[in-house]
């Protein structure tokens, strides 16, 4: 297929200098910037797809959770155990394994991405994570020594997978920004994102559905198929990934990723007013000395011209350390700090409900049954309940909204609001009825993806320059799998009666939204309408015009 490009690029197919304003009045209005273009549809096929898979693979662990307690730590044992034996820690791990594995891949593929380029890397993350859903389902039964040990394999084919996943992020969210154009460039990375709700959503359909083809067989007590429950559910997956593995393998080069890299390749040294400078007013650029002609150039222009007199296709040695030159700006870091830690502290919360969600539905009441079969069915039609209602319409009132709105008031108004429902769920837990609590929890659903948890993906995506977004993407979405992995460690062993209790543990998630919004204020600029590469090499004449070293 034919991967377009609709993004802004400083440079035409003919080497022509090209102003974002120039480039924003060739942009043909299309009535509702909401429509999606052929190019569009492409992105969101190809990369959208792997958002779903992400999401899928990372919360069905959610759903099979209850079927491994029966199956391996005494819940179907003769005479019945009351309280399973899983232990807390262990189910902790197992749980928290794809994002330490996600921490993993998005710096090893954001770096990678950067300094080898996205054509490099793109479609590895896929094999990846193929290869690490299959280890999971081919999990021994016949292993032998303690329960524990299939589960420390678990743990160690759920990282290998995560590794697969996690490298999507900053992968897919560079590769949509890069081709995306100006104007449809936040909802684009809202669509992609989007997925994420589709992937859930289908991991709790999927799982009726299994249930219900093996109905007859559980319903008589024939528990030991289970065992087939919980590979399907999780092996799906696999259509949809070997679906779109080779678009990824042979997607070209981004043309903007290979301007801004050429960025990385001035030096001070060189840039002076007396340096060679570029004509872009014809076809094909035409160096020449700066004596009386370069009086004819604004003084824009002349800085613009020295800038690209000198900028060429960066060396490996130069791809490799331009992360650490631009951020050692402190203006730079700073908004980098901002993104990662509004990204820890929505994973905190967002995680700590959405890995233990079984756990929480449990602990209010609501998937509580006759039977073993009954318990799951009611947990998967609860996990769908809140999915349907809070989960995916949150994503949809970004997607409507990101681009009137804009990305800093969506995020902190996400975060508040979050705040407020765990405030009021932790703050009268024991009075609060089981459908108070159920509808808090979805309206912080909604409140997650109609914000931070949406925003925290799209804005590191179009904050950052090109020849940095990928690792600056990585670094940001690591930190917040950091907020992911403490979450799914620590929530079932704080939150268990003789520790802190599910009330004090929603307090420290009320805690975490709070100081979101505060960083979100004070640290993440707006990034609706602004393109990053644009400012960057903005930034290049300004050090230009004062002789300050690049």
């Amino acid at each position: 297929m034919k991967w377009e490009e609709e993004a802004y690029t400083r440079k035409d197919e003919f080497g022509n200098m090209i102003s974002v304003e120039e480039y924003e009045q060739s942009q043909r209005p299309t009535g509702a910037a909401r429509v999606m273009t052929r190019g569009d549809l492409k992105l969101y096929a190809i990369c959208g797809v792997g958002f779903f898979l992400d999401s899928y693979d990372l919360f069905i662990i959610n759903l099979v959770t209850p079927i491994w307690t029966y199956e391996y730590w005494g819940g179907l044992a003769k005479p019945p155990v009351k309280t399973p034996t899983y232990p807390l820690l262990l189910r902790g791990a197992v749980n928290a394994a794809a994002n330490i594995g996600n921490i993993v891949g998005q710096l090893s593929f954001g770096f990678l991405g950067d300094a080898f380029g996205r054509k490099f890397v793109y479609g590895k993350e896929m094999i990846i994570m193929i290869i690490g859903v299959i280890l999971v389902i081919s999990l021994p039964n016949h292993m032998k020594g303690p329960t524990r040990n299939k589960f420390w394999y678990l743990f160690g084919m759920r990282v290998l997978m995560g590794i697969g996943i996690g490298g999507d992020y900053p992968m897919s969210a560079s590769i949509v920004a890069e081709r995306s154009s100006l104007r449809n460039r936040g909802r684009m990375l809202g669509w992609i994102f989007s997925n994420q709700g589709w992937g859930t959503l289908a991991g709790s359909i999927v799982t009726l559905i299994v249930l219900a083809c093996f109905s007859k067989a559980l319903k008589h007590g024939e528990y030991s198929q289970l065992d087939a429950v919980w590979r399907i559910q999780i092996g799906v997956a696999l259509v949809p990934a070997f679906a779109t593995l080779y678009q990824r393998l042979t997607m070209p080069e981004s043309k903007k990723y290979l301007q801004s890299g050429e960025l990385s390749m001035l030096k001070s040294s060189s840039l002076s007013s007396s340096a060679t400078t570029m004509d872009y007013t014809g076809k094909g650029a035409k160096a020449h000395a700066t004596d009386s002609d370069s009086n004819e150039l604004s003084y824009h222009d002349r800085n613009a011209s020295i800038v690209e007199a000198h900028v060429a296709p960066p060396t490996r040695n130069v791809q490799l350390t331009t992360f650490m030159t631009y951020f050692s700006e402190w203006r730079h870091l700073k908004q980098l700090i901002g993104t990662a830690s509004c990204w820890f502290f929505v994973d905190v919360a967002f995680y700590g409900v959405n890995l233990n969600q079984s756990v929480l539905l449990a602990s209010i009441g609501f998937s509580k049954g006759k039977t073993e079969y009954d318990t799951l069915l009611k947990n998967a039609y609860g996990n769908l309940i809140i999915a349907a209602a809070g989960y995916v319409p949150g994503y949809f009132l970004t997607i409507y909204f990101i681009e009137i709105l804009g990305r800093r008031w969506i995020q902190i108004q996400g975060f508040l609001v979050c705040a407020l429902m765990f405030g009021i769920i932790a703050g009268d837990y024991a009075h609060l009825g089981t459908a108070g609590k159920f509808v808090c929890f979805t309206i912080a659903q909604l409140f997650f993806n109609f914000g931070p948890n949406a925003t925290t993906f799209i804005v590191p995506g179009e904050l950052f320059p090109s020849r940095v977004r990928g690792f600056a993407h990585g670094v940001s979405a690591a930190t917040g799998k950091l907020g992911a992995i403490l979450s799914g460690v620590l929530f079932n062993y704080l939150s268990s009666p003789n520790k802190l209790g599910i009330a004090n543990t929603l307090w420290i998630f009320f805690a975490c939204n709070v100081a979101g919004a505060i960083i979100t204020f004070f640290m993440v600029p707006e990034t609706k309408g602004v393109d990053a590469d644009a400012l960057d090499f903005k930034e290049c004449q300004e050090k230009v015009a004062k002789g300050q070293p690049m």
